[in-house]
């Protein structure tokens, strides 16, 4: 019997993987920019760091988590989420002890046991930020504008944004009394995650897609936001009008987790099926305690890779990943096949990219296999050219063939490269 991937995952195959690594690349410059610096957190951590950070009301902690006992009894879970293993990380290697905020980014796999499909799987990749030590709301509309820029740069367009604010946990009790008067009357009409969320955490129930035409006048949390509240999310809204970023106010965006004060905020995007949500985030001012730290104040966000790449190819944008292949070696004749190891670890050294042949095949084969291959040139080497110090160079785009001498060919490469 031949085994297959795990249902939920996939294999990333030579020809999309630079596609992949293209999207990482951008990601990685635009923290370069933006001065987030790069964290990397175990792929597990132990079960109560997600049930303590994430909440366990969440639908991720309740029924999503790959969670396993390991040989010393521990309950281990895989990372289904980001940001609880960077305050994590945050607090036991005493990151607030520096002199500036830390502010860090993530790119790596996260794990959720859920059912698959287009741009949802179980094992997946999220690009993320958090930024930790500060409660300045222009640092929440810079964590969104950098996410806004994120799709910008790729050449992806019609990313809209979308903000909230979820209040502080006092405001959200007060709200929640007037959510559950509203939802109460309408409890038996609503999906059965709806009627546990109400129990719960009322609050979810205006993220459910089911029953969405259902909470046509429900009571908005914007009318039960006290003073700083106000102010909070006034001065976000005052920042990314001043950074040109556009954004739509929805009322009924909570997100997923139960961490969020202050802003909430998805990015969203058509032609990629029925969930339209391609990243989002938050902030979370309760956090670092809850995790065991020090009360620090914290802003992030997560975006999923998958659904980028997916919007990548509904909008045709075709990044231009490149070959990366300078020469394709040939070797023609006994001596000739002997050096040519020799010759083609010394090119690699030099910093050009060099592929050759080891199956033996012709010389019209061999054209037709650095065609294939995107070469810039072709080096030939002949017995007789091996005899005269010299090589022949073929340019694959002009189709022009001269020789030069294989006393260095490196740099004769470069040159030809660059010109």
């Amino acid at each position: 019997m031949a085994f297959q991937k795990p249902p939920g995952t996939q294999d990333v195959l030579p020809g999309n993987s630079e596609t992949w690594q293209f999207v990482e690349r951008t990601a990685r410059e635009l923290c370069r920019r933006f001065r987030f610096r790069e964290i990397r957190t175990p792929i597990f951590e132990t079960t109560e760091l997600f049930q303590r950070g994430v909440g366990e009301t969440t639908d991720i902690v309740e029924k999503e988590m790959y969670t396993f006992t390991d040989r010393g009894d521990r309950s281990m879970t895989l990372r289904p989420e980001g940001t609880a293993g960077v305050v994590r990380s945050y607090v036991e290697n005493k990151l607030y002890g520096e002199p500036d905020i830390a502010k860090l980014y993530y790119i790596g796999p996260m794990f959720r046991y859920e059912r698959a499909q287009a741009g949802r799987y179980r094992q997946f990749h999220q690009f993320g930020v958090e930024a930790i030590g500060s409660a300045d709301p222009a640092l929440d509309a810079e964590v969104i504008a950098l996410g806004y820029s994120f799709y910008k740069d790729l050449g992806l367009s019609g990313v809209t944004v979308e903000i909230n604010s979820v209040g502080t946990p006092e405001v959200r009790a007060a709200f929640r009394a007037k959510l559950l008067d509203f939802l109460t009357p309408m409890k038996d009409s609503l999906c059965k995650d709806c009627q546990s969320r109400m129990e719960r955490n009322p609050l979810r129930v205006l993220d459910c897609k089911v029953d969405q035409a259902k909470f046509e006048g429900a009571p908005s949390i914007l009318d039960s936001l006290n003073e700083e509240c106000e102010a909070h999310f006034a001065r976000v809204r005052e920042c990314l009008d001043a950074m040109g970023i556009p954004y739509a106010i929805n009322p009924r965006l909570v997100r997923g987790l139960d961490y969020y004060t202050h802003t909430a905020f998805e990015y969203k995007a058509q032609g990629i099926g029925a969930i339209d949500t391609v990243g989002g985030g938050g902030r979370y001012n309760g956090l670092v305690a809850e995790i065991g730290g020090d009360d620090r104040p914290g802003v992030g966000l997560g975006i999923g890779l998958e659904r980028t790449l997916m919007l990548l190819e509904s909008q045709g944008v075709k990044p231009d990943v490149g070959s990366g292949v300078d020469v394709y070696f040939i070797a023609m004749g006994e001596r000739a096949e002997r050096e040519a190891p020799g010759i083609v670890h010394r090119l690699r050294e030099a910093g050009l990219a060099v592929e050759r042949d080891y199956q033996g095949r012709k010389t019209k084969a061999l054209f037709k296999a650095a065609d294939r291959a995107g070469a810039k040139f072709a080096a030939i080497l002949g017995d007789d050219e091996l005899g005269r110090g010299e090589i022949a160079l073929k340019n694959m785009a002009a189709q022009e063939q001269r020789q030069v001498p294989l006393d260095g060919l490196a740099e004769t490469i470069k040159s030809l490269i660059t010109e």
